[in-house]
């Protein structure tokens, strides 16, 4: 099996799903617009600055979760698909996506963001293998927390290494794509590491260690 492994925000994405579901609390009146707002652009640019405490930010992008029922967070996230996620598809990622599917890759998102607003994301992309910060879930509603290890910066490696060992494969010929400086780590295990539409930081790593730096932007 060779493994074809993708960031979701930013990199498949045109934008950043975990900061635009914020963004859609606040415009559905969901979360109190003034707080809800300043303490989502504050978290994020901290992640931006690779100063991102992820245990502090997920008790603040939990909590939504945990406030009401699952019915109503499932009728949100297909408001929140149509009117967030659908503009950030981009035409370039789905044509990488089918050139790895041609190679016979074994396709999968990697992802920071929590499962509850990926794993659309991830469906709409045909993307059958996602690992991403999983929210407990107890009784049939979130609690707030986080189930296991966030799948943030060496988290990611940890998340991976787990999948890999549960089914007795490894990461020769694996490729990954990522925007973000903070998935070095990751970025560094692999064959064949891209960056794609890199930040700053990334960008010049990528550079200095020869990595393919590309643009899926259309």
């Amino acid at each position: 099996m060779t493994l074809a492994i993708f960031d979701l925000d930013n990199t498949l994405l045109a934008g950043d799903s975990d900061h635009a579901w914020g963004e859609f609390l606040v415009e559905e009146g969901i979360v109190d617009a003034e707080e809800y707002r300043r303490a989502n652009d504050r978290f994020y640019q901290e992640y931006l600055n690779g100063e991102l405490d992820i245990l502090h930010y997920l008790q603040f992008a939990l909590r939504p979760l945990a406030q009401h029922g699952m019915e109503d967070l499932l009728a949100w996230r297909e408001r929140f698909m149509d009117k967030k996620v659908r503009p950030m598809l981009q035409d370039k990622a789905f044509q990488l996506l089918e050139e790895h599917r041609d190679q016979g890759h074994t396709l999968m998102i990697i992802t920071a963001t929590n499962r509850f607003v990926t794993e659309p994301i991830a469906a709409r992309l045909g993307i059958e293998h996602l690992i991403a910060t999983d929210p407990e879930l107890l009784n049939g509603r979130y609690t707030g927390g986080v189930a296991g290890v966030p799948s943030f910066q060496d988290g990611k490696v940890t998340r991976l290494d787990d999948w890999l060992q549960s089914r007795n494969e490894t990461l020769e010929g694996a490729w990954f794509y990522s925007d973000s400086h903070n998935d070095v780590p990751l970025l560094e295990k692999v064959d064949h590491p891209v960056a794609v539409d890199p930040d700053p930081k990334l960008e010049r790593l990528a550079l200095a260690k020869g990595w393919k730096v590309m643009s899926l932007r259309d």
